[in-house]
């Protein structure tokens, strides 16, 4: 039964089958159909075993990718999904936003020539299996400890840190200011990337587990900082960055010109059932409108094919820089093609044109210049090259900074870097508060939910490891006090 490895020198690479790009646009289902039992098991008999796999050493989790293929392979799913699910806090959504291409299959041994191993695919798999089966349980201590935990942030790198500090046998509780638990994953991920009972159901889970969540509670404002320092024996900030990067360039501020998250959530909220009287209005609704998308991220990607699927009459994606440098996964980029998204590369906004309204964009077409200090061209404006791409709406989607978290939390002595990011001691990813830890992006920039997963497993770790120190001490000098007395 059991399938041989190395099966890459006979067997092509295959993705799930993918739904039609037609179909596609005119629902919000994921754009791969669930993979089918035999040809997940094919696929993971590719891997070709490595010494040193390198789809390891490239992901942020350190993933043990080639065991759990081979136990695919062999049909030993439940054994698969514990090795996947001892490093990973979320596989099965890993397996659907990461951006492979560019980390684990980006970097397989047998990519050039014969094509990755379907590693992403495959992990989703392993985990969907493993709910369906009823093997996903509620993470439960062995014991509980009298020590608890406050959690600043209900997305990715909180929730990989609650999880962990609960099977330590931690108290965890997390406040979050939305009314549902996932932070960008339930409302900046349309659903066509990540269904939201994917996420939904791992509230439940951890909620069913004994981690308590605080929704609806806007820390800095329905409580303060300090107040979480006085209830919980150490405190983590994991509140990402939301702020949307503008663009200083005229019109910016024409009514129709919005920001990607903006444009998002009204349409994942849309999508909840929720009322959202922005969309509604038609302010945030692309339906038969010309839009065009200013980026070349993952958030450009969602915007341009989330606008498909409401019914514009035309998308089009400016990106000052060319295709091969286009940060956003090349994956998404085909997809959007496919799916009639027109691309206008190497062109960057000089102004948005309208007056009550935006009408459109006036671009400039852009030359890829010398390499700068860290090795990427710089781009440069090709003179007297300008011209304009009509718009009824024109979506920012330029990245995110953090929030003013010192001045928002009331604590002026949290340090922050010259970019806003908090500053933590990096061995012990501590701030500049005694107590309170932080971790995500909210260190680290905007960045992959991959690694604000790594980071909140790390933050736990340190957690754990100052709350036991600090109580062994207070232990250590109790009697001495009562000797004193």
């Amino acid at each position: 039964m059991a399938e041989k490895m190395l099966q890459f020198v006979r067997l092509p690479q295959r993705q799930p089958e993918k739904r039609d790009a037609e179909a596609r646009r005119h629902d919000w289902a994921e754009v791969y159909r669930p993979f089918d039992p035999a040809a997940a098991a094919e696929q993971a008999s590719r891997c070709s075993q490595c010494g040193v796999p390198f789809c390891q050493v490239h992901c942020p989790l350190h993933n043990n990718i080639p065991d759990w293929l081979k136990f695919t392979a062999e049909g030993r799913l439940e054994e698969a999904y514990e090795i996947a699910s001892s490093t990973n806090t979320f596989p099965e959504i890993c397996g659907r936003v990461c951006p492979q291409d560019r980390l684990c299959e980006g970097n397989c041994v047998i990519e050039k020539g014969f094509d990755s191993v379907t590693i992403g695919a495959v992990e989703r798999y392993i985990t969907d299996t493993a709910w369906e089966r009823g093997w996903v349980k509620p993470p439960k201590p062995r014991r509980e400890l009298p020590y608890s935990v406050g959690i600043v942030g209900a997305g990715p790198g909180g929730m990989a840190a609650a999880e962990r500090l609960r099977v330590k046998g931690y108290q965890v509780h997390i406040y979050d200011r939305y009314d549902r638990a996932g932070g960008l994953m339930i409302y900046g991920i349309p659903n066509f990337k990540l269904e939201k009972e994917v996420v939904l159901r791992r509230h439940e889970q951890y909620a069913a587990g004994g981690i308590h969540f605080h929704l609806n509670c806007a820390v800095g404002h329905d409580v303060s900082l300090a107040e979480l320092r006085e209830r919980h024996d150490a405190v983590l900030i994991a509140t990402g960055v939301y702020r949307a990067r503008d663009i200083a360039c005229p019109g910016v501020g024409l009514p129709g010109v919005v920001a990607a998250l903006d444009y998002l959530t009204a349409s994942n909220r849309k999508g909840l059932g929720d009322a959202v009287p922005e969309f509604d209005s038609g302010a945030l609704d692309a339906r038969g409108k010309t839009v065009v998308v200013v980026g070349g991220g993952d958030t450009a990607m969602d915007c341009v094919r989330t606008v498909v699927r409401q019914g514009a009459k035309s998308v089009t994606c400016l990106y000052r820089r060319d295709k091969a440098n286009m940060p956003g996964s090349m994956r998404e980029v085909k997809n959007a093609e496919e799916e009639g998204v027109r691309f206008v590369w190497l062109a960057a906004p000089e102004a948005f044109l309208g007056d009550a309204q935006v009408t459109g964009v006036r671009a400039v077409r852009m030359h890829l210049g010398l390499p700068d200090a860290t090795g990427r061209q710089q781009v440069e404006p090709i003179p007297d090259s300008s011209f304009v791409e009509p718009a009824d709406l024109v979506i920012k989607a330029l990245g995110f900074d953090p929030e003013d978290l010192p001045t928002m939390f009331g604590e002026p002595a949290l340090a922050v870097s010259r970019w806003g990011t908090l500053k933590i001691d990096h061995r012990t990813m501590m701030t500049s508060l005694p107590g309170v830890f932080a971790a995500g992006d909210i260190v680290r920039g905007a960045s992959l939910v991959v690694w604000a997963i790594r980071d909140g497993r790390d933050a736990a770790e340190q957690i754990d490891r100052w709350v036991r120190a600090k109580a062994e001490a207070e232990a250590a000098a109790a009697p001495m006090a009562v000797a004193a007395e």
